[in-house]
């Protein structure tokens, strides 16, 4: 397909893709995303334009994304959902940073890049093995370890910062005690 073929292409079925996917969303931020990424890999398959069975396939892409999509975000809900703990006997102070760094990891987590994300996700919320992901995934080995350690070291580098800022807060809070009890 020759890139004025995908341009028409693209303006006469990004709208329908989109709404196909928004009907089956109800969120169109993602929609536009995903319409556009089943049109990217249409155009990355280099095809020949047959019309009605490229708009099909056009579509069949769109649903498996919009799948895989859905079962992504569900996997990332049921992992944040076996990270509820309850709190007995403790402070509000404890509960409000228990608060804050659920937010902060959950924040972190939207922030990966979806392969890392998807990686990430595997390996922790299903306990596979590299090896496993890397055959469900269909890459290899080195990849995974590669988008793992990507994400480990986004993690890590967040923690730092919380860590600092959590020691200066209680070292702050000690001075003041110290300092009152003067």
């Amino acid at each position: 397909m020759t890139e004025k073929e995908f341009k028409t292409f693209y303006d006469r079925n990004f709208d329908s893709i989109r709404s196909y996917i928004f009907y089956r969303s109800g969120n169109g931020d993602l929609a536009s995303d995903l319409a556009q990424d089943t049109l990217i890999r249409i155009w990355e398959k280099d095809m020949i334009n047959e019309g009605k069975k490229t708009v099909g396939l056009a579509y069949k892409i769109a649903g498996d994304l919009f799948v895989n999509s859905y079962r992504r975000a569900n996997s990332a809900a049921n992992y944040a959902k076996t990270l509820e703990f309850e709190f007995t006997n403790s402070s509000p102070e404890e509960e409000m940073l228990y608060s804050e760094m659920k937010e902060k990891y959950e924040k972190t987590l939207s922030e990966l890049n979806e392969k890392q994300r998807v990686v990430f996700l595997m390996s922790r919320l299903e306990g596979l093995k590299y090896q496993e992901i890397a055959e469900r995934l269909g890459i290899s080995i080195k990849a995974v370890e590669k988008r793992m350690s990507g994400a480990l070291t986004t993690f890590r580098d967040v923690l730092r910062i919380l860590f600092y800022l959590l020691y200066f807060s209680i070292y702050a809070d000690r001075s003041l005690l110290i300092f009152n009890n003067i």
